[in-house]
């Protein structure tokens, strides 16, 4: 799409050295050109392709970060990423940046009160999970924020699992299960809920996984962060 400029040019006409230099004109800009530049400036401050027309798609670049978790965007910021493909859908997914810590809270909450799960808790899992990002996949293959097993998406309840309430509601659900299953043992659950409740059993402790270990000593470390923040 060809990139549209607009811009407004300022004329001075000085007539002898006596004469105050006339006023500038500013030359006018049609109410279509004033539509279109509204457009691109509201565009552009949502961060969101809501207003380019519906053949244009972005280019998504990826990349794999050291916790094994993967991450999308159309507007990459590092060397890292690699190119993955045209847009083909815009995907709701793609308006949640990763990073933005409190850009879930409301959901968050939302699944703490049906689910009688703390927020500190749901909280500190996606940070560890998936790092606030509802695009990420693991090399597993876990979806979203709270990292879904493709497996699992049914009996969770979750259709979409890259959209944030789904994905949210669905994990809040399969840790509430497994806090259950564990007598509310905390250690047990965040263990089961990412080596698999199999292990857990199979070791009736926290499996000897580095990964695992270290998953339960970031979630509860987190966790008593956030609950440090919101006492």
């Amino acid at each position: 799409m060809k990139k549209k400029e607009f811009y407004a040019q300022k004329i001075y006409r000085t007539v002898t050295d006596k004469d105050k230099p006339h006023k500038p004109d500013v030359e006018k800009l049609s109410p279509m050109h004033l539509k279109y530049l509204f457009a691109l400036i509201l565009s552009f401050i949502l961060g969101t392709t809501a207003f380019a027309p519906d053949q244009v798609r972005a280019e998504i670049y990826s990349y794999t970060d050291e916790n094994g978790v993967r991450h999308f965007s159309n507007a990459p910021t590092s060397s890292r990423y690699r190119y993955a493909g045209p847009e083909t859908t815009l995907h709701a997914s793609f308006y949640y940046p990763s990073g933005r810590i409190n850009a879930f809270d409301e959901i968050i909450r939302e699944a703490s009160l049906y689910h009688g799960m703390q927020f500190e808790l749901i909280k500190a899992m996606i940070h560890a999970e998936s790092n606030f990002s509802p695009n990420a996949i693991s090399r597993a293959g876990a979806i979203g924020l709270m990292q879904i097993m493709p497996a699992n998406l049914t009996e969770f309840g979750i259709r979409d699992p890259y959209d944030p309430r789904e994905n949210i509601m669905g994990g809040t659900r399969y840790l509430k299960s497994l806090m259950k299953k564990y007598n509310s043992n905390l250690s047990l659950t965040l263990a089961a809920y990412n080596a698999g409740p199999g292990a857990v059993d199979k070791y009736k402790n926290i499996p000897p996984y580095p990964e695992t270990e270290n998953y339960v000593e970031k979630v509860l470390t987190l966790y008593s962060r956030y609950k440090n923040q919101h006492p």
